[in-house]
């Protein structure tokens, strides 16, 4: 429920100048959203491609699943290096850079002759658009409290959630009118032209960072921004991937990596001043580290279908890219005109719930799928998770904004689309399993049972989750004189105040 309007009025801090109604104009929040969209439209957008690259570069289509793993592999690193780095120089400055690394890789993927250079170019792609998300909700942030804003308005917060998360579900279908009409080199090619309008788009709109204060050399900015914990977290991902890409035979070298780079990471975590995998918050915020749990296991489940069904559509149905990538058009349009409504209110629980509701159902529907079910039947079970990403997108976001730390909200925001892309990482090895020689209905039934599985652990997760009824814990704080206005808040699920801190300023 939303909050009645006198307690609203209540909860909204001064208007200094005027400037807080006009602080989220158009002119601002466009360019956050176009760059926080690429990473989550360019992991999707390929769906649709795998086949024709494996046809054009003569690999089995199973070898293609690296294409996938390798900007998941890049983001999982680069989403929270990306936070910390705005949060030591500046979210603009890290802004621009990831725009320009898109820009690259758009380039070098669209002239690729072989399957290295493209997995060159995607691992670009994965730097570049990493530095979007993070990067975008330190600036709204900053925004909101130059303005003199207790929180960002609703709206901004949700069409971030739909820019960056929802909008996976439109991939598959632009993907596919790209590739059918051209061909799976357009699958690169499309970020030159969104990179080039960011690009302008940030440079002329977007305040610049406040100036840097002193100099510091290069050991005292090492050690703020954690190298060697920035070094051990990849190493320990990649180790993880190929464990994860190797299933279900276990590498037991992959293994032993994995527990030997973690183990050593977390002691040092422990021990850094400035850690960047922050290992003490995450076992002290439960609220926050379960909020990274859900969207990974979520993830999970809406990538192998967008991989696994788009895969089943051309390659057990015999259907083009362009008509798989129709198919599932519905899913990305209601999973935009669901989170709209939700993202004005702020909502956190309901949605949530939903979210896992309509995953399990999901994943029960694909299991009568076959290769001769009539179409209605598809749209349908693709229809119902378009109305899991919706939800989900904007209710983590949500719960995300009020749990986690303000002074390290950069960071914060990059680990959450990190243990998003563990989910990713892990929808890729479902598919390169049950896809491994031939894409069969067999496969895809396995797949489903796997996501049936996740789907009811998300939905006891969140079910159990007393904290999701008062995400940002208001529920534990004195009563104080007014109190109609603090009774609204507790029962509603809306962004609390971030509490203001130094430094936080932007210079025009």
């Amino acid at each position: 429920m939303r909050l009645p309007a006198t307690a609203r009025a209540r909860r909204q801090p001064p208007d200094h100048g005027g400037a807080a109604p006009n602080a989220f104009g158009w002119r601002f929040v466009t360019p956050l959203f176009v760059g926080s969209a690429l990473n989550p439209v360019n992991s999707s957008l390929i769906a649709t491609a795998l086949v024709p690259i494996a046809a054009a570069m003569h690999v089995p289509v199973g070898s293609t699943a690296v294409l996938v793993s390798a900007l998941y592999l890049a983001s999982a690193v680069a989403q929270p290096t990306a936070g910390k780095l705005s949060e030591e120089f500046g979210p603009r400055r890290v802004f621009l850079t990831g725009i320009v690394l898109v820009l690259l890789g758009g380039v070098l993927g669209g002239v690729a002759q072989n399957l290295t250079t493209l997995i060159a170019a995607r691992v670009l792609i994965g730097v570049g658009t990493s530095a979007g998300y993070p990067s975008a909700m330190l600036l709204i942030r900053r925004r909101a409290l130059s303005a003199g804003m207790a929180a960002p308005p609703g709206g901004v917060l949700g069409g971030l959630a739909i820019a960056g998360m929802a909008t996976i579900a439109v991939g598959p279908p632009i993907g596919g009118l790209l590739v059918g009409a051209l061909s799976w080199r357009a699958a690169f090619l499309v970020n030159i032209p969104l990179a080039l309008a960011a690009l302008a788009m940030t440079a002329s709109w977007i305040p610049r960072d406040a100036p840097a204060t002193g100099r510091r050399d290069a050991r005292e900015v090492a050690a703020r921004l954690d190298v060697t914990g920035i070094v051990g977290f990849a190493g320990t991902m990649t180790a993880l991937l190929v464990l994860l890409m190797g299933l279900p035979h276990l590498d037991v070298t992959a293994l032993t990596v994995t527990l030997v780079l973690g183990a050593a990471l977390v002691g040092w975590e422990r021990r850094a001043p400035t850690p960047f995998f922050d290992v003490r918050r995450l076992v002290s915020n439960g609220p926050l580290t379960r909020t990274y749990l859900r969207s990974a296991l979520t993830l999970l489940g809406v990538y192998t279908v967008m991989y696994g069904l788009t895969q089943w559509l051309q390659a057990a149905r015999g259907m083009s890219a362009m008509e798989a990538g129709l198919f599932l058009l519905p899913m990305g349009a209601l999973s935009a005109l669901v989170s709209r409504p939700i993202s004005r209110r702020n909502l956190v629980r309901g949605p949530l719930i939903t979210a896992a509701a309509t995953m399990l159902l999901a994943s029960v529907g694909i299991l009568f799928l076959t290769t001769h079910s009539p179409a209605v039947l598809i749209v349908g079970v693709s229809l119902v998770f378009g109305v899991t990403v919706g939800t989900q997108s904007v209710g983590n976001q949500t719960a995300l904004y009020t749990q986690a730390p303000g002074d390290q909200l950069g960071t914060a925001s990059g680990l959450f689309r990190t243990f998003s892309y563990v989910g990713s990482i892990g929808s890729a090895t479902i598919t390169g399993i049950v896809f491994k020689h031939h894409v069969t209905d067999h496969g895809l039934h396995t797949a489903a049972i796997v996501l049936i599985a996740a789907g009811a652990l998300v939905l006891a997760m969140t079910l159990l989750d007393r904290r999701l009824k008062d995400p940002a814990g208001r529920g534990s704080r004195p009563a104080t004189a007014s109190t109609p206005a603090v009774a609204a808040a507790n029962t509603a699920t809306t962004v609390p105040p971030t509490p203001a801190t130094t430094g936080d300023k932007e210079s025009p």
